[in-house]
């Protein structure tokens, strides 16, 4: 389905719709649309329509649905697990990650995670995950996890993914993030570390936890450029000609 793309929440759906606030003023304003004009929306939550403009006012937008569709979820659902830092543009990562097709995001509080994690980290992102759902067309956003428990609550949590990696530099001797590992199908979650590095302890559990270490490379990376990296190699090798030609259940 071809853009412009809105958001409209799951709830706000129907035959005709109404956008409010920003959404009207970048279709009114920015954009300039007329009725007659046609829009496509999305909710997060794999609906998409097409809609056609009825009648546009400085503060709201009318529109018609001239059709849905539905798009269930792919095969191969990555979730990354990201160390809170005060350091990471989390807005910029949040984008990507929706734009690269993340199933999850879990923000968690590392051992040496520069501050606390705050308790309104997860709905602070919304914003930034719907500009990158109307950037790219994903109609998928991801599940936003705060995990104040740290790595014993990660560990919990990633029992029931099919697969466990763990980018980490200082290492030698371990294989590189290839798409033969990535993008397979099933659930794969991915983990972080903060900027000051996993503790010994967190290393011990996720080592315990099945956690498979792997390289992204020779150099040090940001949290945020790691993150963004094997989520883009996780997106590209489940792309691939033969792979995951199936989709997961919604």
């Amino acid at each position: 389905m071809s853009g412009p793309f809105f958001y409209l929440p799951p709830g706000a759906w129907g035959r005709e719709v109404s956008l409010e606030g920003q959404e009207a003023k970048h279709l009114g304003q920015v954009l300039r649309l007329v009725p007659g004009d046609e829009v496509s929306l999305l909710d997060g939550q794999g609906r998409t329509g097409r809609f056609a403009v009825r009648a546009v006012s400085k503060k709201s937008a009318r529109l018609e649905c001239l059709r849905e569709s539905f798009t269930p979820r792919p095969a191969s659902l990555a979730v990354m697990a990201l160390a809170f830092s005060k350091a990471v543009r989390r807005g910029f990562f949040m984008e990507k990650a929706v734009e690269l097709g993340a199933h999850a995001v879990w923000l968690w509080q590392g051992d040496h995670s520069q501050g606390k994690l705050p308790a309104g980290a997860r709905d602070s992102c919304q914003g930034q995950m719907i500009a990158g759902a109307k950037q790219s067309g994903n109609p998928w956003l991801p599940e936003v996890r705060a995990l104040t428990g740290g790595v014993d609550e990660l560990v919990e949590l990633s029992r029931v993914a099919d697969q466990r990696i763990l980018p980490w530099e200082m290492q030698e001797n371990v294989p590189m993030l290839t798409p033969d590992l990535a993008g397979r199908t099933g659930v794969t979650v991915y983990i972080i570390g903060p900027e000051g590095g996993f503790s010994a302890r967190e290393l011990d559990a996720l080592r315990a936890a099945g956690f498979a270490a792997i390289s992204l490379g020779a150099r040090i990376l940001r949290c945020e450029t790691a993150a963004t990296l094997c989520l883009g190699i996780h997106w590209w090798a489940s792309q691939l000609p033969g792979r995951n030609a199936e989709h997961a259940e919604s």
